[in-house]
C-alpha cells in the first residue's frame, strides 16, 4: 500500500483524477537520498510529452538555474564535460529533427550526452543535468541517452521506465491512427456517428477516445504481411530496443566495465533466437524459412512501413524489385565485403589480427564473445573506436535511401534505421539470417559435443508433459496521448483534456505449465533447459534433430536443486526465466484506482515489477499462433550439472546479477548459450537419460470466442473483401442467396 500511496500522488499527465503533486519538487532539496519511487517520479516527469518543452515548473526552474560549466567538479570526468560543452556550443541536432540510431553524427552526439549523464557524481547532479538537457537538446536524443543511463547507472537500478511506445508512439503506431487522434483533438471529439463508426472511434464520458487500429488501410504487398501481427508487435520491438540499451555497440569496456559481461554472446544468441521464433510463426502459416539476403539479386518484395514521423515525413516505402547495389552505395558494398571476408577468414584461420597488432583468437568456444562484438558492434576491427564498422551497421547503410545524407541533421530514417522499427521490415530478418551465418560457421569449426557433455550420470527424466497450448488474438489498448501536442490550457493543468488510445489486436496465449518428473541418485544442483521447436518442415516432412536444431526456441532456463529420489519440477509459463508479462500503463500505475474504461482495475504489483529484469521477452509471444486443428511442435528438456569451467577470465557473474542482465543461463552456468543445439550433433552420442522430447500441439482459438466456447459454426460465413482479415472473426459476415446472385463470375472465382 505504501508504494501505491506514493505513486498515486505523482505529478504526470494522466486521467482527470490524478492531480499534480505540489509537495514534491525536483531540485528543491538534495536528491541523493531519494528512494526508488521518488527517483522514478523524476524520470517520468522528464519523459512526459517529449515533443514539447516540459510542463513542470520544477523541471524548468532547475534547467534555468543549473549551469554545467560552473559545476565541472560535480562530474567524475572533467574532460567529458568539456567535450560536451564544446559540442553543444558548436551546435547539435535541432530539437525538431528526428534522432536516428544509425546516423553516425547523431550517435556521436548522443554518446556525449550519455557520458555527461553517466559520469555525474550522484543522483542529484544526474537529475539537474537531465533537467538542463531536457530543455535544450533534441527530444529523441535525450530519451535515448537518458534511457541508456537509467539502464547502466548504479543509482538508477530498479527504476521502471515508461514503455518506449508510450513515450514516442510514432514508431509503433500506424500513421492513420495518429491522424485520427489529431482529428479528434482538433474537433474536441465532435460526434459524427457515421464518420466515427466508419473509422472505428469511440468516445466515453471519461474523455477517453478509443481508436480501432483495424479500421484503416489494409495492405498485402507480400506473404510477409500475413505475419505482420508478429513483426509489428510493440512488445517485440521494445524487446530489441531494450537489448540494445543493455548492450550498446558504442559502449567501450574500459570506460563502463561492460567487458565483464557476456554481452556479445548474449546479443548473438538473441538474434538467433529471434530468427528461430520467426521460423515457428512462419511454419504456423505453412511458410518456408527465411533466405539470407543476396546483394547481387533484386529485392523482389517491397515494404510499406505505414509510419509517419512527428515532422510530417513518412518513412520511405521500398518498392518491389529494388536493385540493392548501385553506383551511389558501391563504396559501402565494398567495405561490407571486406569486413565479411575478414571475419570469415578469421574464423577459418582461428584468429584475426587487428591493425594495431593485437590478435583476437577465434578457436575456443568462449571466443564467440569476441566474434559477436565484431559482427554486431562493440569491438572494432581497426580499433575500439570504430563503432560503426561492423556487419549489421554496414548492411543497414547499404539499404538506406539517404545515400547522400548520412551525416546530416535532416535525415529521414527508413524502418531499418531505428531499433524500434527494424523488426517490422521483412528485409531485416534476411539481414539477421546473413549475420547469423557467420556464427553458424564459427560453431562448425568447433568440435562436436561428446556424450559426457550431454550426459548427467544418476539423473533420469521419467516423464515430460505440458498443459494444452492454446493461442488467440486479443485486444490491447495502447496509450498514444504523448503523440499529440498540448495547448496552453493543458500545459497549465499539467494534463491532457482527452486520453487517446489505439485499440489493437495482438497474439496471446493461455498460461500453461510444464511438468518434468525426474529421478536422481544424489542431491545436486542442476540446470534445466526447455526448448520448443518444429516437428515438420513447411512441406510436411519430419525433421531430424540436426535439421531443426537452429529453430529450437529456448523458452526457459533455470537452476534447480535435485533431491535424492523422485523430483517433480513444475514451471508456469508466466514464471519462466527472462519472460515478462504486459508492461503496465504509466498512467495506470500513477492512477492505480480505475482503468481507462472506468472498470475496477487489478492493483499493479509495482514492487515485484521493479525487481524484474527490464529486458524480458514478452510472455504472450512464447508460442506461435498455431492452427485451429492444432499445430504440431516438439518440446525438449535437458537437465545438466552446473558447469563453470568455460568462464572467460573477465566475466563477472556477480556483476551481471547485480545489473539484472541474467539472460538465459549466463549467471549460473558457463556452457555456451544455445547448448545443446548450437553445434552440429553426433546422433550416436546425443540421446541420454537426462533429456526428453515430447510432442505437443498448439491450438488457435478464434478472436472473440470466450474460454468456455469450444466451437462455432462458421460454414455459412465468408470473408469480407479484405486481404488481411483472416484472423478476425468480426470481419466475417453471413452471406445469403441474394449476395451470391449479385456476385460476378470473377468475384466467385476469387473466393
Amino acid at each position: 500500500m505504501r508504494v501505491l500511496l506514493v505513486l498515486a500522488a505523482v505529478a504526470l499527465a494522466a486521467a482527470n483524477v490524478v492531480k499534480d503533486d505540489t509537495n514534491v519538487f525536483i531540485g528543491k532539496d538534495n536528491m541523493v537520498n531519494f528512494d526508488i519511487k521518488m527517483k522514478e517520479l523524476c524520470i517520468m516527469k522528464l519523459l512526459n510529452h517529449i515533443l514539447q518543452p516540459t510542463m513542470y515548473d520544477d523541471v524548468r526552474e532547475v534547467a534555468r538555474e543549473w549551469t554545467i560549466e560552473d559545476n565541472v567538479d560535480k562530474y567524475l570526468k572533467a574532460e567529458v564535460v568539456r567535450d560536451f560543452i564544446d559540442t553543444f556550443k558548436m551546435g547539435m541536432l535541432p530539437r525538431g529533427e528526428i534522432f536516428v540510431h544509425t546516423n553516425e553524427l547523431h550517435m556521436i552526439q548522443a554518446v556525449k550526452v550519455f557520458k555527461i549523464l553517466y559520469f555525474a557524481k550522484d543522483f542529484d547532479v544526474f537529475m539537474r543535468t537531465a533537467c538542463w538537457l531536457r530543455e535544450r537538446i533534441n527530444g529523441g536524443m535525450f530519451v535515448y541517452a537518458l534511457t541508456a543511463c537509467v539502464f547502466h547507472r548504479a543509482d538508477c537500478r530498479g527504476i521502471t521506465l515508461p514503455a518506449p511506445y508510450e513515450i514516442y508512439p510514432y514508431f509503433f503506431v500506424d500513421s492513420h491512427v495518429i491522424n485520427k487522434a489529431f482529428m479528434m483533438k482538433m474537433t474536441k471529439a465532435a460526434n459524427d456517428p457515421i464518420l466515427m463508426n466508419y473509422y472505428g472511434i469511440k468516445v466515453t464520458d471519461k474523455n477517453l477516445v478509443v481508436i480501432d487500429w483495424r479500421k484503416g488501410v489494409r495492405r498485402s504487398l507480400s506473404q510477409n504481411d500475413r505475419i505482420s501481427y508478429f513483426t509489428e508487435d510493440i512488445d517485440l520491438n521494445t524487446y530489441l530496443y531494450y537489448l540494445h540499451m543493455s548492450y550498446p555497440y558504442w559502449m567501450k569496456h574500459d570506460m563502463y566495465a561492460v567487458n565483464k559481461e557476456r554481452r556479445g554472446e548474449i546479443m548473438s544468441y538473441a538474434t538467433m533466437q529471434l530468427l528461430a521464433r520467426m521460423r515457428l510463426e512462419r511454419l504456423s502459416h505453412e511458410m518456408c524459412d527465411i533466405k539470407p539476403i543476396m546483394w547481387n539479386e533484386p529485392l523482389k518484395t517491397g515494404y510499406w512501413p505505414k509510419i509517419r514521423l512527428h515532422t510530417g515525413d513518412e518513412m520511405p516505402v521500398r518498392s518491389n524489385n529494388m536493385i540493392l547495389v548501385t553506383k551511389e552505395n558501391l563504396k559501402w558494398k565494398r567495405m561490407l565485403d571486406d569486413v565479411e571476408r575478414k571475419l570469415r577468414d578469421g574464423i577459418l584461420n582461428g584468429k584475426i589480427e587487428r591493425r594495431d597488432g593485437t590478435v583476437i583468437s577465434l578457436k575456443k568456444p568462449e571466443d564467440i564473445e569476441y566474434l559477436a562484438r565484431m559482427v554486431l558492434g562493440g569491438m572494432g576491427l581497426v580499433s575500439d573506436d570504430a563503432k560503426f564498422m561492423h556487419m549489421m551497421h554496414l548492411m543497414k547503410r547499404l539499404l538506406s535511401y539517404n545515400v547522400y545524407n548520412f551525416d546530416k541533421y535532416t535525415y529521414v530514417p527508413t524502418a531499418l534505421d531505428m531499433y524500434t522499427t527494424c523488426l517490422r521490415d521483412p528485409v531485416f530478418w534476411r539481414l539477421m539470417k546473413r549475420v547469423t551465418d557467420v556464427f553458424v560457421l564459427f560453431k562448425k569449426m568447433l568440435p562436436k559435443y561428446t556424450r559426457e557433455d550431454f550426459d548427467f550420470p544418476g539423473v533420469k527424466i521419467d516423464r515430460f508433459t505440458t498443459d494444452k497450448l492454446v493461442t488467440f488474438m486479443d485486444e490491447y489498448d495502447l496509450d498514444i496521448t504523448n503523440a499529440l501536442y498540448l495547448d496552453d490550457t493543458e500545459m497549465k493543468k499539467k494534463r491532457p483534456d482527452m486520453l487517446m488510445v489505439a485499440r489493437m489486436r495482438r497474439l496471446n496465449h493461455h498460461p500453461f505449465k510444464v511438468t518434468v518428473d525426474v529421478t536422481s541418485d544424489k542431491t545436486v544442483d542442476a540446470v534445466v533447459r526447455i526448448f520448443i521447436g518444429p516437428k515438420y518442415d513447411c512441406l510436411g516432412r519430419l525433421m531430424s534433430v540436426n535439421d531443426k536444431r537452429l529453430d529450437m526456441v529456448e523458452i526457459d532456463t533455470f537452476k534447480y536443486k535435485l533431491e535424492t529420489g523422485k523430483n517433480t519440477i513444475v514451471r508456469n509459463s508466466v514464471e519462466m526465466h527472462g519472460v515478462i508479462e504486459q508492461r503496465p500503463w504509466t498512467r495506470r500505475i500513477l492512477n492505480n484506482m480505475r482503468d481507462t474504461v472506468g472498470m475496477i482495475s487489478k492493483t499493479v504489483d509495482v514492487e515485484s515489477w521493479w525487481y524484474k529484469t527490464r529486458v524480458g521477452y514478452p510472455h504472450r509471444l512464447l508460442l506461435p499462433l498455431g492452427r485451429l486443428g492444432g499445430f504440431p511442435l516438439q518440446m525438449y528438456v535437458i537437465i545438466t550439472p552446473v558447469r563453470t569451467n568455460l568462464l572467460l577470465p573477465t566475466v563477472d557473474m556477480n556483476l551481471m546479477k547485480e545489473r539484472r542482465t541474467c539472460r538465459w543461463s549466463v549467471c549460473f552456468d558457463t556452457m555456451p548459450l544455445g547448448f545443446p543445439f548450437d553445434r552440429k550433433i553426433d546422433m550416436t552420442k546425443f540421446f541420454t537419460q537426462n533429456m526428453k522430447f515430447a510432442d505437443v500441439m498448439v491450438y488457435r482459438k478464434d478472436l472473440g470466442l470466450s474460454n468456455n466456447i469450444k466451437d462455432v459454426d462458421m460454414s455459412d460465413m465468408m470473408m469480407k473483401k479484405d486481404d488481411l482479415t483472416y484472423l478476425d472473426t468480426d470481419m466475417l459476415t453471413r452471406w445469403s442467396y441474394k449476395d451470391v446472385m449479385m456476385m460476378s463470375k470473377d468475384d466467385m472465382m476469387r473466393m
